[in-house]
C-alpha cells in the first residue's frame, strides 16, 4: 500500500470516530478550516523550489550533537524532510515511509535527515516509536523551517482547540511561539542547489518517498 493510500485510510477512519478515535465533528470542521486557510494564503507556493539555493543549517540532534548541512553534502546529496512532530499521526506514518525507503537513499550516496521544532526528548520518543535509522534534528522557534519558507503561525482559533486538546506546542518545543512548518521534502545537491521540493499545506497530503529517486540519480556502483 502506498503511503498516502494509508494516510487516506487513517484519516477516512478518523474523521468517522472510529475506534480508538471519537472526535467531534466540530474538531474535525475547524482542522479543516485551518487548512484551506493555509493553502489560501499562498504560502505554500512561495516556499523555495528546486533550483534554488538551499539554506545552511547545522541543528543538534536527538542526543544533542550538532549536525551540520555542509558536513552530510560533503559525502553526497542531502534529503531533508520537514514534520510537525511526534504528536502527528500522519507525520509519524510519513517517517517510517523514509525508514523503509532509507536503503534506496543510501544505495545513492544521499544522507537523510528529519526537522521538526520540537525538543530532543520528543526526537528521542519520534526514533524510538518509529524504529528510526536516521538522524531527528530540533528546530527551534522553526528557524530553518523559515529560511526554508515553511514555518507559519497557528490562528487563534486553532491554538484554542489545540489547547482543548491538550496539545500543548510550547510544551513539546520549548517554546511559545505556537509555529509549526508546512511538511516538506527537498532533495538538495552537493553544489547546495535543491534538486527536488514538495511541500503541502494539507498535513494528510504526502507525496511517496520514491518520487525523490530521479533527483538523487543512479546509484554511484552502477554510475558508469
Amino acid at each position: 500500500m502506498s503511503l498516502q493510500a494509508k494516510l487516506d485510510a487513517f484519516k477516512a477512519d478518523f474523521e468517522a470516530g472510529k475506534p480508538p478515535y471519537s472526535v467531534p465533528r466540530s474538531v474535525i470542521d475547524v482542522m479543516h478550516r485551518a487548512t484551506s486557510e493555509l493553502i489560501a494564503s499562498g504560502l505554500a507556493e512561495r516556499a523555495l523550489k528546486a533550483g534554488d539555493a538551499a539554506p545552511a543549517f547545522t541543528l543538534a540532534d536527538a542526543n544533542g550533537r550538532k549536525v551540520s548541512s555542509a558536513d552530510l553534502l560533503a559525502t553526497g546529496p542531502l534529503i531533508v524532510s520537514f514534520y510537525r512532530g511526534v504528536w502527528c499521526p500522519y507525520c509519524n506514518m510519513d517517517l517510517q515511509a523514509l525508514q523503509a525507503a532509507l536503503p534506496m537513499f543510501r544505495d545513492r550516496g544521499a544522507s537523510l535527515v528529519a526537522i521538526s521544532p520540537q525538543n530532543a526528548a520528543n526526537s528521542r520518543k519520534s526514533i524510538r516509536n518509529n524504529n528510526l535509522d536516521f538522524p531527528i534534528l530540533s528546530d527551534p522557534g522553526n528557524e530553518t523551517a523559515a529560511a526554508f519558507g515553511l514555518r507559519f503561525k497557528l490562528p487563534d482559533y486553532l491554538i484554542e482547540l489545540y489547547q482543548s486538546l491538550r496539545n500543548d506546542l510550547p510544551a513539546f518545543n520549548g517554546d511559545a511561539s505556537w509555529t509549526l512548518p508546512m511538511p516538506a521534502r527537498f532533495v538538495i545537491g552537493q553544489d547546495s542547489v535543491i534538486r527536488y521540493a514538495e511541500v503541502n499545506p494539507d498535513y494528510t497530503r504526502r507525496p511517496e518517498p520514491e518520487d525523490m529517486l530521479p533527483a538523487l540519480g543512479r546509484s554511484p556502483a552502477h554510475a558508469a
